[in-house]
């Protein structure tokens, strides 16, 4: 199977090759498709550890582990706490958080170190991540091994990274103030720049291993919408600690619609817990609906293997957040849920990646005197 993955790289490498009558940049100079191989592995190595990244990111804010950190240090920050001087003074710190007079008052130390400890792991991952993603590609640039014509998106790849550490913090000193809880505005934030990084990250190795494909359109484009928007619906609902609520389904209260619906005004999805809940489970249905039928179609197209596992990612999900919601989102669930969620795009992802090969592929077929 590597023999065969290695010579359709070479294929699509002649292919992008043929499409230029210029010399390579120099950062392609040495570029050649076991090269392209490497970077490949590299990319989908990094859309795994982002996933792992967005998990984190969910159990931390399960745990209540956010606003443990009051401090921002990029480098020292790296090391945790080593002696007890250090802990106390972290926990001093914390003391004069809004988050520990309002709701945490009277934690104990041992407890401090219990929500320290997501919230520090959250972060040195985030600095894993940057090292993972920078130093590879500095050395792709300096060896003149980065694919001929992706220079300009993986180095937006590498803005972005460190845009997202910026936008951490940014979400978490809303949580510094007075309200003691992180703007659910600036959490969805957070979540949608790690989502476009995640997507941008397989896209490109796709791009790579198999060609260049066509931005998705109509029935995929709409169904990638919906993924982004229940994701970000979800983002809401966690930002407000909406799934503590109506721990039901279908109905909430006596009703499909909650009582309090509509009571925040012309902001009401944005900032009524209970309407937030309600948008987030019935856009999950349409998306439900949507990728069921996406799946079918490609399947009926000979996409067999990434239609299943569209369609095996949606049913789980949408039945993994039923569940969730009526165990009152424990940790260990929520964690999962948000799991859910990576795959689910992922999958679609490859799923969209792939119908547009197919249908470009099928138009080429058409448009043959030969065919």
């Amino acid at each position: 199977s590597t023999h065969c993955i290695s010579s359709a790289a070479s294929d699509v490498y002649k292919r992008q090759g043929s499409m230029t009558h210029s010399s390579p940049h120099w950062i392609s100079r040495n570029a050649s498709p076991h090269g392209d191989q490497l970077v490949i592995k590299w990319l989908f190595g990094m859309v795994l550890l982002v996933a792992i990244m967005v998990v984190i990111g969910g159990v931390t804010r399960l745990t209540g582990s956010g606003l443990s950190m009051v401090e921002w240090r990029p480098l020292i920050g790296t090391l945790p706490p080593l002696n007890a001087a250090e802990w106390d003074r972290v926990y001093q710190l914390y003391q004069a958080s809004p988050e520990y007079q309002q709701m945490n008052f009277g934690m104990s130390l041992a407890a401090f170190k219990n929500i320290f400890f997501w919230e520090y792991f959250h972060r040195l991952w985030g600095r894993f991540l940057g090292l993972a993603f920078g130093l590879p590609f500095l050395f792709f640039v300096a060896s003149g091994r980065v694919p001929q014509g992706f220079g300009w998106r993986l180095t937006l790849l590498l803005c972005l990274g460190g845009f997202q550490g910026v936008v951490g913090w940014w979400m978490v000193k809303s949580g510094l103030t007075e309200q003691a809880s992180v703007s659910q505005y600036r959490l969805a934030s957070h979540l949608s720049v790690a989502l476009v990084i995640f997507s941008l990250l397989i896209w490109t190795g796709f791009d790579l291993r198999d060609g260049r494909a066509k931005l998705p359109k109509g029935h995929g484009m709409a169904s990638l919408a919906l993924v982004g928007i229940t994701i970000l619906a979800g983002a809401l609902v966690a930002g407000m600690d909406a799934g503590l609520l109506y721990n039901h389904y279908p109905l909430m209260g006596n009703g499909l619609v909650p009582v309090e619906y509509g009571e925040a005004g012309w902001l009401d999805p944005f900032e009524n817990p209970a309407s937030a809940q309600f948008h987030h489970r019935w856009i999950a249905a349409m998306t439900l609906s949507a990728l069921v039928v996406l799946a079918l179609k490609a399947r009926r197209h000979g996409l067999h293997l990434r239609g299943n596992l569209v369609l095996g990612a949606i049913v789980a999900q949408f039945i993994l957040g039923i569940v969730t919601l009526l165990h009152g989102v424990p940790v260990a669930l929520g964690g999962m849920h948000q799991a859910g969620a990576v795959v689910l795009l992922g999958c679609l992802l490859a799923l969209l990646h792939g119908e547009s090969h197919h249908r470009q592929t099928t138009l080429a077929r058409k448009a043959s005197p030969f065919s």
